[in-house]
Formats: C-alpha cells, structure tokens, sequence
C-alpha cells in the first residue's frame, strides 16, 4: 500500500462514508481494495465510529459496483464542477 497524505486519507474517509461512492470508485482514484479501506477506517478512527461504519457499510449494495440495480449512481449539481480522478477540472 502506498504512503497517503492527511488530505488523501481525509478524502478516503469521506468517500467511505458516502452511500453512493464504491469501492471500486475508491480503488480507481487511490489504488486501496475494500479491505485496506477497512483497515484504514479501523486504524483512523475510534473505535465506536469504525463499529457504526462498518455496521452501515456491510452488506450495502450501493457500495459494490457489481451489486447495483441502477445505472447511474449519483446527483450532480448543474454548478458542480467537473471532477476527474479526484482533481477538479477547470472550465
């Protein structure tokens, strides 16, 4: 596993949380699989935060490419910005 900065692991965290954000999304951008996403959420948080994660994640298909039942995954605001392996495109 590569050396991640506090921003990155930052990032991780949130897209971990996200209902909509995959794993697979979260291994295109970072290169971690689900189960170092695991072990980083264990390591970076408390413990009773990790158990509410976890108990929220498992079992979720939203969180696995293969287990959705819809095409496409998320809402984006007219005014959000492009956003391109985790870099933001200008205009």
């Amino acid at each position: 596993m590569k050396t991640l900065n506090t921003i990155e692991i930052d990032r991780i965290i949130e897209m971990a949380w996200e209902d909509r954000t995959t794993f697979e999304s979260i291994q295109f951008q970072f290169g971690l699989k689900e189960q170092d996403v695991i072990n980083l959420m264990r390591r970076e948080m408390k413990p009773s935060s990790f158990r509410m994660w976890r108990k929220r994640v498992q079992g979720r298909k939203t969180k696995h490419q293969q287990l959705r039942t819809f095409e496409k995954g998320r809402f984006k605001c007219t005014r959000q910005r492009t956003i391109s392996n985790n870099s933001i495109s200008k205009r």
